[in-house]
């Protein structure tokens, strides 16, 4: 067998890197993010904030990673290789929050290239990030990221003086606190599930969505936030990167096969499937 060298290894694909949570029944969290990352041809690495006992009937415990582990697997993949974005989101404690902060204004990534997809609770209803971390997000790594996902429930909890339903307001008062930030409410959890976005330059846009009858709703934010990423990568503009986001997540959807007794996963590698 020849044995491969530096010289006849194939060009390598961006890496990215994902800092989230680690979801066992891989619908959702770090391996649901891979698996996405993949799909768009993508190297990811990975960072666990938490480990979680969860299947597809929900969330039953959740075992933060102590902070300076989180922060010297940062280091450490950030020392061999190049990061060409990243995708953030459950960081489980507001140490962790700190961490990833510090991280961010010394690695180098290009703000426009960080998507925080901000959990704070799971849709089983367990709390995942506290008062204190929520605080910390506002404060500390928001100014760090270009893109930041929330549903409904999660703006509320980090603008609670808006209504929920003013997404514009809302997300202007994220945008005069954090400059240079884009703002995309998902509508997964409404109905029908349109998407909101607020540019960083203050334009608006709708992205009308239709109710899809599936229990495969497992990891849909984890999902649309890292397909973001990924398209944000092929360099689309920001209203081209939320609909090729969203068409993904719609398919995959769509394409998913029936796994546990609950909220399934997507199909991520659709794609993939279709080829053979």
């Amino acid at each position: 067998m020849k044995e491969q060298t530096e010289s006849n290894l194939k060009p390598s694909p961006p890496v990215v890197l994902t800092i989230a949570g680690f979801d066992p029944s891989s619908g959702a969290g770090i391996t649901a993010d891979l698996k996405v990352f993949a799909a768009h041809c993508l190297y990811g690495l990975s960072a666990i904030t938490a480990l979680t006992v969860q299947s597809t009937q929900g969330v039953r415990r959740t075992e933060s990673v102590r902070p300076g582990i989180l922060e010297e697997t940062l280091l450490c993949l950030a020392g061999d290789m190049e990061i060409k974005g990243v995708k953030i989101g459950m960081l489980s404690t507001a140490a962790n929050v700190s961490v990833v902060s510090r991280f961010l204004k010394a690695a180098g990534v290009p703000r426009e290239r960080i998507v925080l997809d901000p959990i704070i609770r799971s849709s089983s209803g367990r709390e995942l990030l506290g008062v204190e971390g929520v605080e910390q997000l506002r404060t500390e790594l928001m100014s760090q990221v270009g893109w930041i996902t929330p549903n409904r429930e999660e703006l509320a909890a980090l603008v609670p003086e808006f209504a929920p339903d003013d997404l514009s307001t809302a997300a202007a008062a994220l945008q005069t606190s954090h400059p240079g930030l884009n703002v995309i409410v998902t509508g997964g959890d409404s109905n029908p599930p349109n998407d909101f976005l607020r540019t960083a330059n203050g334009k608006e846009h709708w992205f009308p969505g239709s109710r899809i009858e599936t229990t495969a709703t497992h990891g849909t934010g984890c999902t649309f936030s890292s397909a973001l990423l990924a398209n944000l990568l092929e360099g689309k503009i920001a209203v081209e990167a939320v609909r090729g986001a969203k068409e993904y997540v719609r398919e995959a959807m769509q394409n998913a096969y029936q796994i546990g007794k609950g909220k399934g996963p997507l199909h991520h590698l659709y794609k993939f499937e279709s080829k053979k």
